[in-house]
This record gives C-alpha cells, structure tokens and sequence, in this order.
C-alpha cells in the first residue's frame, strides 16, 4: 500500500499545488516602482554625500572662482597694455612730427651754411689795404662748368678802406678758348652789369656757350666811367 503511494506521488498523475500572490497585480507592479525609486533616491543621496566628503564639489566651485579671478586679472592687463599702445602711438606721431621740422630746419641751417662759406672763402683772400684811400678793386673771381654748354660765375669787388665813398661802375666779362682749333673769344649774355658797393659787394650769374667751344678762360673788368679800375682772370 505503502509502494503504491509512493509511485502515485512520483508518477504524472501525482497531484500538484501551486503558490499565488494574495495582492492583485497593478499593486504588485506600484509597489516594485516604489521600491526602485526610493533606492535610486538613497544611491543619489549616497552620491552627493561622497563628492562632499571627497571634496570634489567644494574644489570645482574654488577653481571656478580662481578662473574668474584670472580672466578679470587678464582683462585688467590687456586694458592697461592697450592704453600703453595708444600713448606710446601719439608719442611717435608727435616724435615724427617733431623730426620732420627738425629736418627742415636744418637744411635751412645748411643752405645758410653754404653762403657763409661761400663769402668766406671770398674773404680769406681779402688783403688789408695799407692806406685808408678808397680802391674799388677786384678781389676774387670764381667760376664752374654746371653742364657743358654753361658756366656759373662769382666776382667779389671790395673798398678797403674806412668810412670810403660810394663806388658805381660796371663788371664785364670776357670768355676765351678755342672752337676747331682756333682761337675763340665772346662776350657773355648780361655783361657788362651794374654795380654798386660802399665796402663790398658779391654778384653771381650764369651765361652758356657753344657746346663745340673749349672754355680756357673767364676774365673779368671793373669798369668806372670807362676807365678799367681792376682786372683779374680766371683758369678753367
């Protein structure tokens, strides 16, 4: 009897007993999401409690404050370097400025430079005359080849004396050399010229030539009522 109830338990036709929820299934489902929300919650309260404890919140907040502190600091410095640009511009334009009239003055220094030395080297050949009688005389001639075809000239005419007389007259000019071997000789345009003079006077001109001319000489006359007060050549 006992065998066969033991085969009866063990066998297909063994009676079965099955296991089921006393709570309906929409309550089952509300009160798993309640449980799941309640432990994300704690694992998110677990989470902000370690990056306190860990510093990690506090250290970012610091560096965000360093960074701002940096870019204000940053920004100070480009302010204050562009101001320093924009003086350091005007004061260069003004520089420039400056340098320009200083470079104008001193060619206005350097051409009055030029006609100082131009009278003093008129005047190093001055001769102190020994008697105190006025002699308008002839002191220095001097003359250049500006281009082939044309000659500067510059005659010096000086009164060596004190308190002397007016003195008015006439310079001519007289250009000699050679044109095809032979002899040339011309007088040039605006001679003879007028002077006048109480110590000295300097006069200056330029007159062209023949271009085929050979220019070996310029001598030049001081002329007073059509007697020839002073003679003096000039060598090319």
């Amino acid at each position: 009897m006992r065998l066969r109830l033991l085969i009866r338990r063990l066998t297909v036709s063994a009676p079965r007993m099955a296991v089921r929820s006393a709570l309906p299934w929409p309550l089952s489902w509300l009160l798993g999401a309640l449980v799941l929300g309640f432990s994300a919650a704690l694992a998110l309260w677990a989470f902000e409690q370690g990056k306190h404890i860990a510093g990690v919140d506090s250290g970012s907040r610091e560096e965000v404050r360093m960074l701002k502190y940096e870019n204000l600091r940053i920004s100070g410095l480009l302010e204050k370097a562009q101001s320093l640009v924009n003086t350091s511009q005007s004061q260069m334009i003004a520089e420039q400025t400056a340098q320009s009239e200083l470079v104008e003055q001193i060619r206005r220094l350097e051409a009055d430079n030029q006609g100082l030395r131009d009278d003093l080297g008129f005047f190093e050949q001055l001769i102190p005359a020994s008697s105190g009688v006025a002699s308008a005389r002839i002191r220095s001639v001097q003359a250049e080849m500006l281009m082939p075809t044309q000659v500067r000239w510059q005659v010096l005419v000086i009164q060596a004396a004190k308190n002397p007389t007016a003195f008015k007259g006439t310079i001519e000019l007289l250009v000699a050399g050679s044109l095809g071997g032979k002899p040339f000789s011309m007088t040039p345009q605006g001679s003879p010229r007028n002077i006048s003079l109480m110590q000295y006077v300097r006069t200056t001109g330029v007159f062209d030539v023949p271009s085929d001319v050979l220019i070996k000489t310029l001598t030049v006359k001081l002329v007073q009522n059509g007697t020839v007060k002073s003679v003096q050549t000039f060598d090319f």
